[in-house]
């Protein structure tokens, strides 16, 4: 994503309650009137939390258009006479969906994007955006010989709650959408996502890399021991070569994959058989080839821990080079780990 040369053009805001606790909510009568320096802290606010290229997309389980963001969001696109009007929808859309005791009133908006950025491709975006915290600010002002100061509760501009950028491309498909929920704790926090936007992962180089790497990690700890006598040693490193194929490849290829990382027959077959129940479980089509994301692997190497833990004492950290380490038990029964390395620093 690319917004350099983006501007908003068009901001509508309405205060959302929590309709289970009997909240009520405050519609404007009119689109905001913001100048351009108002404008330019609005879209750093609004956008710089968009920072990963994990995209989702509009859907519904019967007929597309049964989605209301995508019936709204679409009418916006189709006539930008519409935008105020589509903006109350949102919101009242908003309101029907905040039924969790814990979810928090807030102002939401609804702004309109122009020559956005993405996969290369200059168009048009429509963003939902919904502010559920306020900060403490102090406010320090000259008064007479000295100073005074006051407290005020306000927005914090660095940290947005939730948000969404819906980009006008693959209209038929949903279109590509940026989510942002920085209030994920909990069960009430996938109202955004489930019931207010309804998405789903959409399926392009990120979602391939993300999931299979997924499936090797689910893999090594819970199918691998199970099958085969393989040592924690053996499973860190194949997740160590899974994640090293990723780092030096552009491109993944399954059969090349599985003989290069995990070479033996019998464990190929096995992996395989888990290939197959995995996408049937999370209801996913992995692909056999595609181009592989950097973003994505990097973000799954941060949850992938090359670690051998022994008992509460030792923690080994392994990065590469299994054949360096042995593992056995002396004579008095204890299990050992023997590393032998160049140079300690």
């Amino acid at each position: 994503m690319d917004f350099s040369n983006s501007q908003l053009s068009d901001i509508a805001i309405h205060n959302i309650g929590n309709k289970i606790n009997n909240e009520s909510c405050k519609y404007s009568s009119s689109e905001t009137v913001a100048n351009e320096e108002l404008k330019k802290l609005l879209l750093y606010y609004f956008i710089t939390p968009f920072k990963n290229n994990e995209y989702y997309t509009l859907f519904h389980e019967t007929d597309l258009r049964l989605n209301e963001v995508y019936t709204y969001v679409s009418e916006i696109f189709d006539n930008s006479e519409s935008f105020f009007e589509q903006s109350v929808n949102f919101a009242k859309h908003l309101y029907e969906q905040s039924v969790h005791p814990k979810i928090k009133g807030g102002e939401f908006y609804t702004v309109y994007f122009k020559d956005c950025i993405i996969d290369g491709i200059t168009t048009d975006a429509v963003g939902l955006f919904k502010s559920e915290n306020k900060d403490t600010f102090l406010k320090v002002y000259p008064s007479g010989d000295g100073f005074e100061i006051e407290s005020e509760k306000g927005v914090n501009i660095n940290k947005l709650d939730k948000g969404c950028l819906i980009f006008n491309i693959e209209i038929e498909k949903g279109y590509v959408v940026a989510v942002v929920d920085n209030i994920n704790k909990g069960t009430e926090a996938r109202y955004w996502m489930d019931d207010f936007l309804h998405v789903r992962q959409r399926k392009d180089e990120y979602y391939n890399t993300q999931n299979i790497l997924t499936l090797c990690k689910n893999f090594v700890t819970k199918e691998l021991s199970q099958q085969f006598e393989v040592s924690k040693a053996d499973q860190v490193d194949f997740l160590n070569k899974s994640i090293q194929f990723f780092k030096e490849k552009e491109s993944f290829d399954m059969v090349e994959f599985v003989n290069e990382v995990i070479e033996q027959p019998d464990l190929i077959q096995c992996f395989n058989n888990y290939k197959n129940d995995f996408q049937k479980d999370r209801e996913i089509d992995l692909s056999d080839n595609f181009v592989i994301s950097e973003s994505a692997v990097k973000k799954q190497a941060r949850s992938i821990k090359s670690i051998i833990k022994l008992d509460k004492n030792f923690h080994i950290y392994v990065h590469g080079h299994r054949e360096l380490i042995e593992q056995g038990v002396d004579e008095q029964g204890r299990k050992f780990y023997k590393i032998y390395y160049s140079e300690e620093s």
